[in-house]
C-alpha cells in the first residue's frame, strides 16, 4: 500500500526516511495536530531524547485507537527547538517506526507553543 520513491536521479535522504512515499488503495487516513511531549499526567520530562519518545507514545495510542500501526504512517512533520540535539529526535523516530520509511520533514524553530517544550511532531497515515 505505501511505496517509497527513491529516483536514482537524487541524492539519497540525509537519514532514515524516503524522499516521497506513493499511497495506493488507501481508505482510512489519520492527519494529527501538532503532538507535544506532554504526558498522561501533564509532566513534560527535561530533554529533547525523553520529550521525543513522549511524543512517539502519544502518537502510538492515536494510531492505536485509530486501529492502525506505525507502518500506516506515510509523512511525518518535526518541529525542533533550535540548539536541542537532533539526533535524539530522529533516534526517537527511528526507534518507533522500527525499520519502516516514511516521508519526514524536520524543521528547527526559536520556540514552540510553551516554553518547556522542545519537539513537536505531526503526522499523516494510511490504512486500508
Amino acid at each position: 500500500m505505501h511505496i517509497p520513491i527513491q529516483p536514482a536521479s537524487l541524492a539519497p535522504p540525509a537519514a532514515r526516511y524516503a524522499h516521497a512515499i506513493l499511497t495506493e488503495n488507501a481508505r482510512r487516513w489519520l492527519h494529527t495536530s501538532g503532538v507535544v511531549p506532554t504526558r498522561p499526567d501533564g509532566s513534560v520530562p527535561d530533554g529533547i531524547g525523553a520529550q521525543a519518545a513522549v511524543v512517539w507514545e502519544n502518537l502510538g495510542a492515536m494510531l492505536a485507537e485509530a486501529g492502525m500501526e506505525p507502518s500506516a504512517i506515510v509523512s511525518v512533520t518535526t518541529y525542533a527547538v533550535v540548539g536541542e540535539p537532533l539526533a535524539d529526535v530522529m533516534s526517537a523516530r527511528d526507534t518507533f517506526l522500527d525499520g519502516h520509511l516514511a516521508a519526514s520533514t524536520l524543521v528547527t524553530v526559536p520556540a514552540l507553543a510553551r516554553p518547556e517544550w522542545k519537539v513537536e511532531i505531526a503526522i499523516v497515515a494510511a490504512g486500508e
